[in-house]
């Protein structure tokens, strides 16, 4: 199991009793890593500063006790933003009707890049409407996606 998806595993039972859901590990660097976790809050509401250093503090905890890296480490701690990363189906889900930008692992129908709106998940694919046509992305292709950031999503943040 790669070091991200161990470190996910461990510090995710603890960070989901503190009220958050983890929507990104990322490590990076060879001789001092660089541990990215961006996190939200399980019921929806907006991060504070307050909660990303609650995250830090608990996972720094974890890491002392269970030391998965080999040397030193920097932790960085964030919310995920308007133009948020999308990882799992639920956020593809969550995020249906806006603009998204995605890349696959591989091409599929001749290309690796679909830029778009949102029209939901089944199964185990994203759908997405591209250039006026739906496309179906497996989720395990699926290498990076991101929301875009329009009118909408401002305004869907915003409340209105």
């Amino acid at each position: 199991m790669e070091l991200s998806n161990r470190v996910q595993h461990l510090i995710e039972p603890s960070i989901g009793d503190l009220g958050f859901d983890i929507v990104r590990v990322q490590i990076s660097g060879k001789e001092k890593h660089l541990m990215q976790v961006m996190v939200e809050h399980s019921d929806g509401q907006g991060m504070t500063v307050d909660d990303c250093a609650t995250v830090s503090r608990a996972i720094s905890a974890l890491l002392d006790v269970e030391d998965p890296f080999k040397g030193p480490y920097t932790l960085e701690v964030s919310s995920p933003g308007l133009d948020r990363p999308l990882v799992r189906l639920r956020d593809f889900e969550r995020f249906q009707g806006f603009e998204a930008k995605i890349e696959t692992s591989r091409p599929l129908d001749g290309r690796r890049r679909f830029k778009g709106r949102l029209l939901g998940v089944d199964g185990d694919s994203v759908s997405i409407l591209v250039d006026g046509q739906e496309m179906k992305l497996p989720h395990p292709e699926i290498h990076r996606a991101k929301l875009l950031l329009t009118d909408d999503l401002i305004a869907a943040a915003e409340g209105k």
